[in-house]
């Protein structure tokens, strides 16, 4: 970025200098105001969200942590700043102000899901995953250090640290509890397919899982854009707020994937194939091609030319705050016995946003068409 940023200043000496820049309008306020009422009580929530105590027992913050509570205590001047926004902003400029604040709060519902990537589906592939590869393919991976070495995959008795039937530690006063016992990664592998005594498995790093996501990307985008370009051509492409909407309609159906999953390996008794993780993966990327792309652009479009910065930084606003609200969900992963129910929570999640998005999109087509974009 840092090459970018000095290849941008390297080439305006070839073009004529020229302010875009829009003149303020009544009511607008300069930066250094901006930075007085939002950026500064940003920081003095944030410090009363970390040292502000739950009221639960034991507990020391809100909502999963110290560093969660002053997130999203920050975030509170910033959103009445939106709102005090919207509020000042002219009669016409409003309904375009207020479609953007409408999606930007109801897509992060879909970051709070999409981001579980690097948590609850992490510890998916890690603990209900079969990741054993065998053969030429186990050596390559071997070789390329992508095997998982962080547990000991050789299937022979030893010491090893005591789990419960959902791969949760068992710890006595604070402490892990030690056992004469083969490694966790067997424990709900069927009894038949066990290897034999002593021998190594290799298995592949959950981490890897991860990269499933880049390569959907890859093989979907040109696909998604090929089909918005041949709607497009026959003069049936659907508006961005409707491809927003069915972006977190289908995002909703890769949950659901996941819940067969755990119905095929029955709760988390025995591994199932990594072909679960990869046909979530592979829907949910559909729903984020749908969405994420579209979200810029709209703001593009709807935003008033002289605030397309603040507005930029509002849909990127709501996509931290999904971050975070991922990060609690994922948290509470190991308090659902039946993980089936946790899946099916996300998908309640996703539903309710998309059925939203949908009531509204009537009213979301009709501001843009004023607008005089699609």
């Amino acid at each position: 970025m840092f090459i970018g940023v000095i290849t941008f200043i390297a080439g305006t000496r070839h073009y004529i200098a020229y302010d875009v820049r829009k003149p303020l309008q009544p009511g607008d306020m300069p930066l250094w105001k901006i930075l007085t009422i939002v950026i500064l009580p940003s920081l003095i929530f944030g410090v009363i969200g970390y040292y502000l105590k739950g009221t639960g027992t034991g507990n020391n913050y809100i909502f999963d942590s110290d560093s969660t509570d002053a997130f999203i205590f920050a975030c509170i001047p910033v959103l009445i700043f939106y709102t005090a926004l919207l509020i000042r902003s002219s009669k016409e400029e409003r309904p375009a102000m207020g479609a953007m604040l409408s999606i930007f709060a109801v897509v992060i519902l879909f970051w709070a899901i999409f981001k579980q990537n690097g948590s609850a589906l992490n510890t998916w592939a890690s603990r209900y995953t079969d990741r054993e590869v065998q053969g030429v393919l186990g050596n390559v991976f071997s070789s390329l250090k992508q095997t998982d070495k962080a547990v000991n995959t050789t299937y022979k008795l030893d010491s090893v640290v005591k789990t419960d039937h959902q791969f949760r530690k068992v710890k006595v006063d604070g402490k892990e509890v030690k056992e004469l016992g083969y490694p966790s990664y067997f424990k709900n592998i069927p009894p038949e397919k066990l290897p034999k005594e002593g021998e190594t498995v290799n298995a592949w790093l959950p981490s890897l899982s991860q990269s499933i996501n880049p390569f959907w990307v890859i093989a979907l985008t040109p696909l998604i854009v090929a089909l918005f370009t041949w709607l497009r051509r026959k003069g049936k492409e659907p508006s961005t707020p409707t491809k927003i909407a069915f972006g977190l309609l289908i995002s909703a159906l890769s949950v659901l994937v996941m819940v067969a999953a755990v119905k095929a390996g029955n709760n988390g008794a025995e591994k199932v194939s990594v072909w679960w993780l990869i046909g979530s993966y592979g829907v949910i990327t559909i729903g984020e091609l749908f969405l994420s792309p579209m979200g810029l652009s709209l703001v593009s479009k709807l935003s008033p030319v002289r605030i397309t910065s603040l507005m930029m930084g509002g849909w990127f606003l709501s996509t931290s705050i999904g971050n975070k609200l991922s990060g609690i969900l994922a948290s509470k992963w190991d308090q659902y016995e039946n993980k089936a129910s946790y899946f099916w929570l996300n998908f309640i999640l996703l539903g309710a946003a998309a059925v939203l998005l949908f009531v509204l999109l009537k009213w979301l087509n009709k501001v843009m068409r004023e607008k005089g974009v699609n």
